[in-house]
């Protein structure tokens, strides 16, 4: 059967969809830029890709603390001194039990593969063989300052990703007069509380990872009292967890121990300002 089709004058074009009008020299995209959660969303992967870039290499080129990573290891190929796989360092823990410097190298294998925890674990055994160790407690404080610094890149990256998520964020919300939303998001809020603890979590392991290291350090002052070097790192690591009394006591020995060094005058700088917020504190 032939089809038919009615004919229409030539000059007839289809009707087209009526776009709603904007302001003069504006486009959608750009009006949609001027939102900050749509911009964020759509910017946030390439966002969070250089984040974790910028705390990779940070982490690599930097350290943290006395037991952590620099340049040089990765140059060197091998973070350990044994150079054992973390198979054969188990496997002589397995064999020697009792030996401490087994455990050590155990240590030294976990935190090269980057198993931090495990590598506590394992160096926590060695010092308990070996409790006069004082370069085991450096390095213990290293990997608690590691692992702090590890849960707080953690939390960084969880706020990122809580705003890179929340559906709900680019479109305005009506708020009453208390500036509290009238018609909740569920969904948004399902997520914001969900990574919000997952963020809570991970900052309340970075401060008790923190806090370890300090009582690393408080043990390897107790083997070294006069070693000016441990006084300095006890200080920082105390100030760093907020312990302003232990900071402060620490500083002050270190300047009694080394009031020549070249790092005197930036502690003495810290001190004052120590002491000026611990006064303000108990005032």
């Amino acid at each position: 059967m032939a089809r038919f089709e009615k004919s229409r004058p030539k000059s007839a074009k289809p009707h087209a969809a009526v776009a709603p009008a904007r302001p003069r020299g504006s486009t959608p995209s750009s009006i949609e830029d001027t939102m900050f959660f749509p911009r964020l969303r759509r910017h946030a992967k390439w966002m969070f890709v250089f984040l974790a870039l910028v705390f990779g290499l940070g982490f690599v080129v930097f350290g943290v603390g006395a037991g952590g990573t620099g340049i040089g290891d990765v140059l060197r190929g091998s973070g350990g001194s044994s150079g054992q796989s973390v198979s054969d360092a188990r496997a002589q823990t397995e064999e020697t039990p009792k030996d401490a410097q087994a455990w050590r190298d155990y240590a030294t294998a976990l935190e090269t593969e980057g198993q931090t925890a495990e590598a506590i674990v394992a160096l926590n055994t060695a010092i308990e063989l070996a409790p006069k160790d004082d370069s085991a407690y450096r390095e213990l404080a290293g990997l608690h300052l590691t692992r702090a610094t590890e849960r707080q890149q953690d939390a960084q990256l969880l706020q990122i990703r809580a705003a890179f998520l929340a559906p709900s964020q680019g479109f305005p919300s009506l708020t009453g007069s208390s500036g509290q939303s009238i018609f909740p998001d569920p969904v948004a809020t399902a997520v914001n509380a969900q990574l919000g603890a997952k963020v809570n979590e991970a900052l309340q392991e970075a401060q008790t990872e923190a806090s370890l290291a300090v009582d690393a350090y408080r043990r390897l002052v107790a083997l070294q009292p006069n070693d000016p070097n441990v006084q300095l790192e006890l200080a920082q690591a105390a100030q760093q967890v907020g312990d302003t009394a232990t900071a402060i006591a620490a500083y002050e020995r270190f300047l009694k121990l080394a009031p020549d060094d070249p790092s005197a005058a930036v502690v003495r700088e810290q001190l004052k300002q120590l002491r000026a917020a611990a006064a303000g504190s108990s005032g």
